[in-house]
């Protein structure tokens, strides 16, 4: 069926008078066109430039710098800052009709649906939180920062909508509407209302859409929220829904940290009530995304040049890795050997993608398990300030769905979508993780393969999908009893499965011992940082790199450089690897207990990832066999200590009178006979002199394996096997 009327089509010869509007209206389109025309920088006319190469890949687009502008012409850019629905559309309409200069010659040749150019406005005016936008900020340009937690797919939003009668085929043309209204169709048909009442009248509702003549163009929604570290103690974060369209659709995930630069204005809300009707929902119209961080494997920070002399300078320095650790938390006292796994958490090690497709992760992850008041949480809280991105949270307050990822419905068009957790807003980054002891079991699974694989796969509610999470895990924890208890082994310690354990590259045991001249040095400390003072030797030399240079060195350093293993430290490495294998293993068949901790695969990889972030830190593209020294270092002052605690923490003489115990108890208790635990005291503790703490670690030794088992208050000991 066409809807092509067989009519007579007239056209005015002579000009009408023209509206004042519409005179001052082509001034601005004017001085538009003058400003991209001749708008140079030396010699070079940028804008002309850029214009001709987007069209040439036919990217209908121009990126202009408010800057630029403003140097042009400051009323002109001021115009559009307080009244942008009115100048942007101009301003666009300036930059099609250049592109049409200069794609075509003659205006005949145009075709008549050349596509309208998108201005995307940068600026670096001053950012404004999401928090502080108000009523007067309402048809203005504003600049936020935040966070994307989620974005929707893309939509056709009409820009022209071609509507026709149904009876009597009457044509118009009218708005498509703005981001979030829905343009309303004539109730009466224009052509029956021109033609008085003796025409055949066209029924209520007459039009409907024609869609093959109506203009669309791509649009779609994000949510904003605002940056973790900006949101005051005690407030929820607030978030803003933003509308992008054409050239900017598709340019963020959810978890990428941008400023955007975009009108701020308010649409009716869809909730049916007569109190909606003045209500508006605020939302952005952007006209430019800047991401802080780009979520490629190259970085888009951008460095001066004597930023990157300062950099490379400081990369040459012989003390930087000491002076770099002792920088990190200088107020707390002590603990080097974490403040150095710490520096190897924030550079990362080099990912790697095999030919196969299989990715291995970089980013190291690290465990503070120990006993209270040792400073873990405020460790946690400075790598949650120096790391460029990052996110804190605690383990209490933390679900599963909080550190993944959520599906939620979007309240319009009832839909489900995806938000990001914990894990997927530090992309690239660092997420901390206090409390780790306190989270529900299932809750830590669900990390399990966000800490290994990098990966969080989700299937809910019909979305079945796989998000980035290449996020370095910095976590503490406490023991199972609270503080660590020395009589005990790590199993017993530590209340977390092997399978958890063994995604963390360095475990350290912090313990909190009584040592006097260590006691005296830290409560001297502490009194000097509550005084304000520096007097002690330790602060003195702390605090050397500033927190910003920290933290733009990290950046620098994870952008620009990806260590690799050197042949002779490869080799070094596997020798190490076989050795610690065979000591574990000779450990566990003397005490018929399995290490707590395991030593797997997943350990040699780590060591391989600290040796590069300590290449990295220098940024030397080859690690080298002092690297490894200093990584192999680290691995045993963490995870092999750890693994050790427990029978290595005995003396040798008491190792082996629990030997001499668990042998002659199976020797004289045959199988299904008890006796009592006085008993056995007296006669090995009081009797033959052996210490009290070997006859409990040998019976605690021998209920492990089944041998024996504890009746009545461990009172009783009953014979239950060989």
């Amino acid at each position: 069926m066409s809807y092509d009327r067989a009519d007579t089509y007239t056209a005015q010869v002579l000009p009408g008078n023209q509206d004042e509007s519409e005179v001052q209206n082509k001034d601005i389109i004017e001085s538009f066109k003058k400003f991209i025309l001749e708008f140079r920088i030396g010699s070079d006319f940028i804008y002309r430039t850029k214009l001709r190469e987007n069209l040439l890949v036919h990217e209908y687009q121009l990126q202009v710098e408010a800057e630029h502008v403003t140097g042009f012409n400051a009323t002109l850019y001021n115009e559009i800052v307080q009244n942008p629905a009115q100048y942007i559309p101009l301003f666009e309409t300036a930059i099609t009709e250049v592109a049409k200069r200069i794609v075509f010659l003659q205006d005949r040749d145009v075709p008549p649906h050349f596509p309208t150019c998108q201005l995307i406005l940068r600026s670096n005016a001053n950012r404004i939180s999401i928090r502080d936008l108000e009523s007067e900020h309402i048809s203005k340009v504003v600049r936020v920062s935040g966070i994307v937690i989620s974005a929707t797919p893309i939509t056709s939003k009409a820009v022209t909508l071609s509507i026709i009668c149904s009876t009597c085929r009457h044509t118009q043309t009218i708005s498509g509407g703005s981001s979030f209204s829905t343009p309303k169709l004539p109730k009466r048909c224009a052509s029956s209302t021109q033609q008085g009442a003796e025409a055949t009248a066209c029924p209520t509702d007459p039009y409907v859409i024609y869609n093959e003549k109506s203009t669309f163009v791509d649009e779609q929604t994000l949510k904003l929220q605002e940056l973790p570290e900006m949101v005051p103690v005690g407030e929820m974060p607030r978030h803003l829904i933003l509308s992008v369209d054409r050239y900017l659709t598709n340019k963020v995930i959810p978890g990428t940290r941008c400023t955007i630069n975009g009108i701020y204005d308010v649409h009716q809300s869809k909730a049916k009530g007569a109190e909606t009707v003045t209500t508006r929902n605020p939302y952005l119209k952007v006209l430019s995304i800047e991401t802080d961080v780009d979520h490629n494997a190259a970085g888009n920070v951008v460095f001066t040049e004597e930023e990157e002399e300062e950099f490379l300078e400081m990369s040459r320095s012989p003390d930087l890795y000491e002076s770099f650790a002792k920088s990190i938390a200088p107020s707390i006292y002590g603990n080097p050997d974490i403040k150095k796994a710490i520096a190897c958490l924030l550079m990362g090690g080099s990912k790697k993608i095999l030919p196969d497709g299989m990715r291995l992760r970089g980013d190291i992850n690290v465990l503070l398990l120990g006993d209270p008041g040792t400073a873990k949480s405020q460790l946690l809280k400075f790598v949650s300030k120096v790391a460029p991105i990052s996110v804190y949270t605690s383990g209490k307050g933390s679900s599963a769905a909080g550190l993944t990822a959520s599906v939620q419905r979007n309240a319009q068009t009832r839909e489900f979508y995806l938000e990001g957790g914990a894990m997927v807003l530090a992309d690239n980054g660092v997420v901390c993780i206090d409390e780790f002891d306190k989270m529900r079991d299932e809750d830590r699974v669900a990390i399990h393969e966000a800490m290994e694989q990098q990966t969080i796969s989700i299937a809910k509610a019909g979305i079945t999908t796989v998000l980035n999470s290449r996020t370095s895990v910095l976590a503490a924890a406490n023991p199972i009893y609270g503080s660590y208890d020395q009589m005990k082994t790590p199993g017993e310690n530590i209340d977390f499965q092997t399978t958890i354990l063994s995604r963390f590259d360095m475990i350290f045991i912090v313990k909190d011992d009584s040592n006097e001249a260590r006691d005296v040095s830290i409560a001297n400390h502490v009194m000097n940082i509550h005084r304000g003072g520096s007097s002690s030797e330790e602060t003195s030399q702390e605090g050397e790199i500033s927190l910003e240079k920290m933290k733009r060195y990290i950046s620098y350093c994870r952008s620009k450089c990806a260590p690799r293993l050197s042949p002779e430290a490869a080799e070094k490495l596997c020798s190490y690897y076989v050795e610690i294998r065979k000591n574990i293993h000779e450990s566990e068949t003397e005490t018929n207990q399995r290490s707590s901790i395991p030593i797997t695969v997943r350990q040699l990889e780590a060591i391989i990832r600290i040796s590069e972030s300590l290449a990295k830190l220098r940024l030397q593209p080859t690690a080298t066999e002092e690297h490894v020294d200093e990584a192999i270092r680290l691995f045993r002052a963490s995870t092999i200590d750890a693994a050790n605690q427990g029978i290595n923490s005995i003396s040798p003489e008491t190792q082996e009178q629990v030997r001499v115990i668990e042998r002659e108890i199976k020797k004289r208790l045959p199988v299904g006979f008890s006796t009592s635990y006085e008993t056995l005291r007296k006669e090995y503790v009081l009797g033959k002199g052996f210490k009290q703490f070997a006859l409990d670690k040998a019976l605690d030794a021998l209920e492990r394996t089944e041998c024996v088992r504890f009746r009545h208050q461990r009172q009783n000991i009953l014979r239950t096997g060989a």
